[in-house]
């Protein structure tokens, strides 16, 4: 079990540690451009991929989506009642609560720990964590919502080609599988390089409140995870994808649409360094408990 466990944790530490090397060494990395090419590139291409190559029932695919989306709700619910109660921002407090770091994070820990069916499910996960913060997560940060930046959004499309060839009971064309094949398998290295970059140049504020946050954003996925997952009674790989897809830490989204709407975003910040830090603690305990 310790052997398996490393196993799933080494490898995350490595690439997050292999970004943070690099940028404390002072070479230059386009976080901007990467960012940009793996979201409009690298994501859409991991999810056609991965809901088009894996032999699961579009019922398991369904009911996964189910699963997120209820999660997302209840971190809604749960969390805009805390950031209320205790007199912070909503537009900047309430987001890091609703959306822990599925992709960066969430993605490679249950691609170690499950294998591709274990992504396939976690893609559906994160799908729809992205497709939820990016129309009212980002409507909460800037206090109005845009429908012209979710049309333009490569994801959807991705999404909808998927489902087509899931519903149609079709396999893509060689050619398209094994692009999509490609470009997807640099989303994950890059997405824990980057998040390693983003560490080393964030810069905490706010230490008390941010640590108050981080730990209610952990706590709180991982009782909405297992609540989740217990009440829809779920077994396996649903199971502890549901759990370790909503334990994550404070997604670095978040954190971006904070610098983009002004929205305290050296606490932002804080609150995406601190919870990282103590869920790289944590995550052999999170490990060890769903694969137990």
């Amino acid at each position: 079990m310790l052997y398996q466990l490393f196993s799933v944790v080494a490898p995350i530490f490595i690439c997050a540690g292999i970004g943070y090397g690099w940028a404390r060494s002072g070479r230059s990395y386009d976080t901007e451009m990467v960012t940009t090419m793996v979201t409009l590139i690298g994501v859409p291409c991991l999810v056609f991929s991965a809901l088009t190559k894996v032999d699961l029932d579009r019922t398991v695919l369904a009911d996964m989506a189910l699963y997120s989306t209820v999660s997302l709700a209840a971190f809604g619910i749960i969390g805009y009642v805390i950031v209320k109660v205790s007199g912070a921002n909503i537009r900047a407090y309430l987001p890091c609560l609703m959306f822990p770091n599925t992709g960066n994070m969430g993605l490679p820990l249950c691609l170690l720990a499950f294998g591709d069916v274990g992504l396939a499910l976690a893609v559906v996960y994160f799908t729809m964590a992205a497709l939820t913060q990016f129309t009212i997560g980002q409507a909460i940060s800037s206090g109005q919502t845009s429908f012209k930046d979710l049309a333009r959004s490569p994801l959807n499309y991705a999404l909808a080609g998927a489902i087509f060839f899931l519903f149609m009971d079709m396999k893509p064309p060689a050619w398209i599988a094994s692009t999509t094949e490609i470009l997807g398998g640099m989303t994950v290295p890059i997405m824990l390089i980057t998040l390693g970059i983003s560490l080393s140049s964030l810069k905490i504020a706010g230490l008390k409140r941010g640590l108050f946050f981080s730990v209610v954003r952990l706590v709180m996925g991982f009782a909405v995870g297992l609540g989740v997952a217990e009440a829809f009674q779920l077994e396996g790989m649903q199971w502890g994808v549901v759990i370790v897809e909503s334990a994550m830490p404070v997604a670095v989204f978040n954190y971006l649409f904070a610098m983009r709407y002004n929205n305290d975003p050296e606490e932002v910040a804080g609150m995406v360094v601190i919870s990282t830090f103590i869920s790289f603690a944590t995550l052999p305990l999170l490990i060890w408990f769903v694969l137990g």
